[in-house]
């Protein structure tokens, strides 16, 4: 039998992606490049174990916020807002499983940029998302910082949340999703990396100390 994809070499593994069998070259080419590979599938979970993580000098500077500071003693003291905002994110993974990690992270960049704007100039401008599905992201982190907002003047009498602290942890999220997704367009590598952390019968306030130990860890 031939390869269900480029019909000319043996297929020797079966591919849930395209409920066929296929030959190990076209799964290592197209592997969540064609390929909408899922999170279960073997060969993808085997690849993701000896792939190494992306150089981030190879990514453009201007994609990673590089003019944000980020310190230890910033997650430290904002364990809960990380862990907040990527509760959200998985949130909205969850809610619609094609997402991918690029979905995210246009999200993410989009708010990123949304707030520089209002930290450096005071100016609440919106960078426009084209798509709907992105738009639905960056709706639910956005609920998930005026819920946090609401809650800290419920039990401190006012909001000590600052845009600037935001900010940070919005790129300290891009970064991470950056540094987690494979690069390529059907990744879900951080998808599932988030899912992981918040599992799906798992309240996203259960064991905060917890959670917010495995998102920081690389």
């Amino acid at each position: 039998m031939s390869c269900a994809i480029c019909e000319l070499r043996k297929e020797k593994r079966f591919c849930p992606a395209v409920h066929g069998r296929i030959c190990p070259q076209c799964c290592g080419e197209q592997r969540e490049v064609t390929l909408d590979c899922p999170s279960d599938c073997i060969y993808l979970q085997q690849a993701r174990e000896h792939e190494k993580p992306r150089p981030m000098e190879a990514l453009e500077p201007t994609a990673l916020f590089l003019q944000v500071e980020i310190g230890d003693q910033f997650i430290y003291e904002h364990e809960h807002l990380v862990m907040g905002l990527t509760y959200a994110l998985a949130k909205s993974s969850r809610a619609d499983r094609s997402l991918k990690d690029s979905d995210l992270i246009v999200a993410l960049t989009s708010l990123a940029r949304t707030y520089e704007t209002l930290v450096n100039s005071g100016l609440h401008y919106e960078t426009p998302i084209a798509g709907v599905s992105q738009q639905v992201v960056a709706a639910e982190v956005q609920k998930m910082i005026k819920e946090y907002r609401q809650a800290e003047q419920k039990h401190l009498g006012y909001v000590r949340l600052r845009d600037s602290d935001v900010l940070r942890a919005l790129v300290f999220l891009l970064r991470m999703a950056q540094g987690r997704t494979s690069g390529r367009p059907k990744s879900r590598a951080f998808v599932d990396f988030l899912f992981a952390q918040f599992p799906e019968n798992q309240s996203a306030i259960a064991t905060p100390q917890e959670a917010v130990g495995r998102i920081v860890t690389p």
